[in-house]
């Protein structure tokens, strides 16, 4: 094959173009990513917060402002499942320290 500065030129427009496409797939695929991860992020939060609100209220309505004392430690959990398991032992436990039993 003949190489010229016709063929060259042609040659370097083909991989700037193929280079601008792949960067423009690129970024639009980030976003995509970005964007789910944000949903999956924020969706984990809401989750988080309304049980730590329906713990709230249930160490409330079981123990009154003495429970609510709790919620400084329980707000420090991250874990989903302890979150839970903890709003579901509100409907059995038979005192506070019963409750802090489980996450301490």
């Amino acid at each position: 094959m003949i190489e010229s500065a016709g063929y060259e030129l042609i040659k370097q427009e083909g991989w700037k173009e193929g280079l601008k496409e792949g960067l423009k797939k690129g970024r639009e695929e980030g976003r995509e990513e970005g964007l789910e991860e944000g949903l999956e992020k924020g969706r984990e939060e809401g989750l988080r917060e309304g049980l730590l609100d329906a713990i709230a209220l249930g160490l409330n309505l079981r123990f009154n402002a003495e429970g609510l004392k709790l919620m400084k430690e329980i707000r420090q959990i991250e874990d989903i499942q302890v979150l839970r398991i903890l709003r579901e032992a509100l409907l059995s436990v038979k005192s506070l320290d019963e409750f802090r039993a489980l996450y301490q």
